[in-house]
């Protein structure tokens, strides 16, 4: 009976003992595994460290978007060199050279020939004063810098007069976008009681057919027509003749890829231009003109014209306006829907403040952005 209770003994101290060795590869495989968890939360704790410091950054870069008093006082060496580079891809997703052309010009060339006849033409006013040309001339850039121009009788619209140079290539033409092209906007002036003044279609074209040269002008141009010198073709031809008024530039130069095209001063203003966030407005391939935007999208801006809001009647569409191309606007101020920013300075520095909210942008900010404006200048006036 001893020899019994004696092996129950030791055949549960030895099971006792085996379960104690059984629990210790466990008890190391928690602690193991405990630690591959706190390494793993470390991990994910310095990846959020690294994303802090990939914001810091950023922050950081926006600060230098803001402004560049480095270069005021010559410490900004690290925008000097590849600093201003920009990724090429970057490039094409937001700027595209302009086209060679628009219209085929040798295929069209009586059409465009009239376009261009009735474009500098006063008699398609009420006094033979007033042409297209007056308010968009060829040879300023496509305006005639005042903040609204002067009609028939001298009276002034209440909107400044946007360059007629690349216009063909925007979404819609006038501040408000009421007309969907250029040949549809060529004959809204015409009739416009302070612009042009002319009482009516029909007076219109009683006046031109009246001019011998204008039935065989229009005859040349309008071949397959039997009664070409209509009301609406006076449109169509000076519409095709506004899209050669294609103006390209050096920066046009930059994006097909010739580097020095840019200088060092106009990259910095690129980069700015890009990281301050004007291109969220101004790009493509007339660097603005393909959208409308409320003016005072951040820090409202006082004005009284409603401006697409009368097109459309739609309560969001109040105070937007079309965002005038960017494309040689270093030559055609005065600035904004009214014409009221003399300066393209000061008109930098409120487009900064009211559509992205930063008031205090510095000199060395405004004299790139400004440099690189300056860049979008056609090569050759037409």
């Amino acid at each position: 009976m001893k020899l019994i209770l004696l092996l129950l003994t030791f055949f549960l101290s030895s099971l006792a003992c085996a379960q104690e060795n059984a629990q210790k590869p466990n008890a190391a495989g928690q602690q193991a595994q405990h630690k591959h968890e706190n390494g793993k939360g470390s991990a994910d704790h310095g990846h959020g460290h690294e994303h802090a410091d990939k914001g810091h950054s950023g922050h950081g870069h926006g600060d230098k978007a803001h402004d560049d008093h480095g270069h005021d006082h010559g410490h900004g060496g690290g925008h000097h060199g590849h600093g201003h580079k920009l990724d090429e891809t970057q490039l094409k997703q937001f700027f595209e050279p302009l086209p060679e052309s628009i219209i085929d010009a040798q295929k069209n060339a009586a059409l465009i020939a009239l376009g261009k006849k009735l474009y500098l033409d006063p008699r398609l006013s009420v006094n033979d004063k007033i042409s297209c040309n007056s308010c968009h001339s060829l040879s300023n850039y496509g305006v005639d810098s005042e903040p609204t121009s002067p009609g028939h009788e001298g009276k002034r619209g209440g909107r400044n007069s946007p360059t007629t140079f690349n216009a063909a290539l925007h979404v819609a033409q006038f501040w408000d976008g009421r007309a969907s092209t250029v040949e549809e906007q060529a004959l809204g002036p015409i009739l416009n009681p302070i612009e042009m003044g002319m009482p009516s279609e029909d007076a219109v074209v009683k006046k031109l057919k009246a001019i011998d040269e204008y039935k065989k002008l229009f005859a040349e141009a309008f071949s397959d027509q039997k009664d070409p010198l209509i009301y609406k073709n006076i449109g169509v031809a000076i519409g095709a003749f506004e899209r050669t008024l294609l103006t390209p530039s050096r920066f046009d130069d930059f994006l097909k890829g010739d580097q020095d095209a840019l200088n060092e001063s106009e990259k910095r203003g690129l980069k700015k231009f890009v990281n301050m966030g004007c291109v969220n407005c101004h790009n493509g391939v007339a660097i603005g003109g393909n959208s409308f935007r409320k003016i005072g999208l951040v820090v409202p801006y006082e004005t009284s014209d409603m401006g697409r809001f009368e097109v459309t009647g739609i309560e969001s569409d109040k105070k937007a306006f079309k965002v005038p191309s960017l494309r040689n606007i270093a030559q055609t101020g005065p600035y904004f829907h009214d014409g009221s920013v003399e300066t393209l300075d000061e008109a930098i520095r409120l487009m900064a403040k009211h559509q992205l909210g930063r008031d205090h942008v510095g000199h060395g900010m405004i004299r790139d952005i400004k440099a690189f404006l300056g860049a979008l200048t056609a090569k050759e006036a037409k």
